[in-house]
């Protein structure tokens, strides 16, 4: 993980300043917290900064909360392949597929394939890179979560992480029984959000849904001191997460 924080440090600082990143990241938490209906129109990501700021700071600790969730879970173990929906710039996916590896020293075997899908072109780029840099197989599409095809079966995962809420609502009620269908085919499922449950009222519906096919429901809470990138930038930007939250359901294998 240290070699790819360096490199988004490289790759994302070229062409502009820590403190205009800061700033950014202001404008990016601000929408996340108080002006959630902007994420539907691609709101966090419309400007380069704010592009930035999501790539070093969020992305990280995506990475982090997903790669715990997955240890947690064992929701790895002898997975194949991972359809990430609304994969963002990949981490959460890449998170995943590296909680499945063995490490033999330095090395790593038995890294599943990760296929992103997202809507927005930047951060499918980014998935890609993001990719290549973890040295993990796999290749990001742009498309919706609506239309993707939920190909299932034995050591497949079907992973939404912080994807789900942003759907409009019609669209978020016709994807849980294809969720359910796909585990009754084999995939396990895997859905990461927010803990906040004002942001997530469809959650209940959801997490009942998930318990009656033998899923489960967990709240995670990681205290951790971050990395010094990302440490600087919150201090920078007026934000402490001294503990990474999130909640998830889960279905394992069928």
């Amino acid at each position: 993980m240290e070699t790819w924080l360096a490199a988004l440090d490289e790759r994302h600082l070229a062409s502009l300043t820590p403190p205009e990143v800061t700033r950014a990241l202001r404008a990016l938490s601000s929408c996340y917290v108080e002006r959630r209906a902007k994420l539907a129109s691609g709101g966090p990501l419309d400007s380069a900064g704010k592009r930035a700021a999501f790539a070093l700071f969020y992305a990280p600790l995506h990475f982090l909360i997903t790669q715990h969730i997955t240890q947690g879970l064992e929701a790895a173990r002898g997975v194949e392949r991972v359809l990430d929906l609304g994969c963002g710039t990949g981490s959460a996916g890449a998170a995943f597929a590296m909680g499945a590896a063995r490490p033999e020293g330095r090395a790593y075997e038995s890294v599943p394939r990760v296929e992103g899908v997202d809507r927005n072109a930047w951060a499918v780029a980014e998935a890609n890179w993001t990719y290549r840099t973890l040295g993990i197989p796999g290749r990001a599409a742009t498309g919706t979560i609506q239309k993707t095809p939920l190909r299932a079966g034995a050591g497949s995962a079907v992973l939404a992480a912080y994807a789900v809420n942003e759907l409009p609502d019609p669209d978020r009620d016709a994807l849980l029984p294809r969720r359910l269908d796909a585990h009754g085919r084999g995939s396990r499922i895997l859905i990461i959000e927010p803990i906040a449950r004002r942001f997530n009222r469809w959650w209940d519906d959801w997490k009942d849904a998930f318990a009656a096919a033998g899923g489960r429901e967990n709240e995670w809470r990681v205290r951790l001191v971050l990395p010094q990138r990302q440490r600087s930038l919150a201090r920078a930007a007026g934000l402490d997460p001294q503990e990474l939250t999130a909640r998830s359901l889960y279905l394992a294998q069928s």
